[in-house]
């Protein structure tokens, strides 16, 4: 499972997008619960305009594993992108209550209540 899911992170970096789907989707018939997997997806997602999709894997990755830093911050901050504020505030602001020194979930959250959005 390991070197599965490091060939799609090594695919994704590569721009293999397609290829990398293919990867992360036979893991998850192996192992629906794979919140690594899951997260993955949903920045593949992400990057190929698939924003729906990106969000569902994004929020499922959370869900399978709520101290998953790096899933919430990248959840928080497709919301942003997608410009969904209060949703975006509120998963730095879990980000923050796991990990309150978390740099990246500090700074955007201290832009986006600067900038009131």
């Amino acid at each position: 499972m390991d070197e599965k899911l490091r060939k799609a992170w090594a695919l994704r970096f590569e721009g293999k997008y397609q290829e990398a789907i293919a990867i992360l989707q036979e893991i998850l018939g192996e192992d629906p619960l794979c919140a690594p997997a899951h997260h993955l997806l949903g920045l593949i997602y992400g990057f190929i305009g698939e924003f729906e999709k990106s969000l569902e894997e994004l929020q499922k990755a959370v869900e399978l594993d709520g101290n998953f830093i790096q899933a919430r911050n990248d959840l928080a901050l497709t919301y942003a992108m997608l410009g969904m504020y209060e949703e975006a505030k509120a998963e730095f602001k879990k980000v923050l209550e796991i990990d309150p020194g978390n740099a990246l979930a500090t700074k955007h959250l201290h832009l986006m209540e600067t900038e009131e959005i």
